[in-house]
């Protein structure tokens, strides 16, 4: 290959880079970005950044020594708008092409609003809104957060005084973000469409568990109801409920999960169901074109997680490289969220039915004990997941052991 191209400037997309040159490939780099910042870590976005404990620069992945040696072209604020049919052209914004032997899809993901576009099958809350302010709307006072530029907009909101903040949906980054708002003395509550936030990740009954964590926050949490509309006129003050209820508000935050950037493959080769279809090895239907990150469907699996990020380039680049898949990415999956001064980390696949043990701490009052908890999934003797809060040390000895298995499972 003399040319390969990476599209998106992301985490994904600079491990990509990374691997690109550690594994011999000499030639020609373009590293295109639809942001004109250069690869930056997401996750203090709703932590450490919101909060004001650290400050952009903080948020670089790169320098300018590691940036010289990559020398690769970088094509920042440009958007990609189409691959050709043999996957051979990546089309950019404004008639602009980039010949290329080899692509690499790092585009990740886009953060839902309240617009409506639910796809088929999809209940998470909050994506269909009726009422004052509907589909489309875009009321001053409404953020998402998903980019540099969504914190920043968030961040300056955030730092004006006091406010009653509303955050829909209490999945990771709308616990996290509940989190630092009533860090910086806001008055917050969570709305979540489910019965319980978490359930789908963690189960029912670690999901009860981690859903105390709000409480002891001073965070109020509302479940079994989903947004209605949005009430304001020159700036959002309230948001109603489907329930009947209205809630004050001078800052809504949705965090309602996140649609994968695939619109501008629509009708290349690639097949592309909630994210471009690879096998095992983030390989495409094309042999020269792979994805990674929150973008690539996985051997069936989208996984939007850090370590997704960092692990699936190595195997990606290495089937590129080789023309074929040579290499598997699958791996054990593994994610962390610190909320509320709590770290929680889950490791594995837990699926309904499974049965779960707390074998560490204690649960106090329906929620994590002060020194935290260890908690195993089980299914027909074997471990299938563990969750800690506030136990690193156990959970990584439980991560290693889980991974041991996972190698010595026979698949089914």
């Amino acid at each position: 290959m003399r040319t390969v191209t990476v599209v998106g400037a992301s985490l994904a997309g600079l491990y990509a880079a990374r691997e690109l040159r550690a594994q011999g490939f000499d030639g020609r780099l373009v590293i295109v970005g639809d942001e004109p910042h250069r690869p930056y870590d997401r996750p203090p976005l709703s932590k450490e950044y919101l909060t004001g404990g650290a400050d952009e620069d903080r948020l670089a992945l790169t320098d300018a020594e590691e940036t010289a040696d990559l020398d690769a072209e970088w094509l920042l604020g440009v958007r990609a708008r189409g691959l050709d049919a043999r996957g051979r052209t990546v089309l950019l914004d404004g008639g602009r092409t980039v010949s290329t032997d080899g692509v690499v899809v790092a585009t990740g993901a886009s953060a839902r609003r309240l617009t409506g576009d639910r796809r088929p099958g999809d209940r998470r809350s909050g994506d269909r809104m009726s009422g004052d302010r509907r589909s489309g709307d875009r009321l001053p006072g409404v953020h998402t957060l998903r980019t540099l530029d969504d914190a920043r907009a968030l961040r300056a909101e955030l730092t004006r005084g006091p406010c009653r903040v509303v955050v829909v949906g209490g999945g990771f980054i709308g616990a996290e973000t509940a989190s630092s708002c009533a860090a910086l003395g806001h008055e917050v509550t969570v709305v979540e469409a489910a019965a319980l936030p978490l359930a789908l990740q963690l189960g029912p009954e670690m999901a009860a568990v981690c859903a105390a964590l709000h409480r002891r926050g001073g965070v109020g949490l509302v479940t079994g109801a989903s947004v209605s509309a949005l009430r304001g006129g020159g700036t959002v003050t309230g948001v109603a409920l489907t329930d009947g209820r209205v809630l004050p508000a001078e800052v809504v935050i949705v965090g309602i999960g996140a649609t994968p950037n695939t619109a501008w493959l629509a009708g290349s080769p690639l097949v592309l169901n909630d994210g471009v279809l690879c096998d095992d090895g983030c390989v495409t239907s094309l042999p020269q074109v792979v994805a990674v990150g929150d973008v690539a469907r996985v051997g069936g699996t989208r996984a939007e997680h850090w370590t997704s990020a960092t692990r699936q380039p190595r195997a990606a680049v290495a089937n590129l490289l080789a023309g074929r898949t040579v290499e598997s990415a699958r791996s054990v999956p593994y994610f962390w969220s610190d909320q509320y001064g709590a770290r929680l980390q889950f490791a594995g696949r837990r699926r309904a039915g499974d049965t779960v043990r707390v074998v560490e701490g204690r649960v106090s009052d329906d929620a994590p004990g002060e020194d935290g908890l260890l908690a195993r999934y089980e299914r027909d003797g074997r471990t299938t997941a563990v969750l800690a809060v506030d136990r690193p040390r156990s959970f990584m000895r439980a991560r290693r052991e889980l991974a041991g298995e996972a190698d010595r499972a026979v698949p089914v």
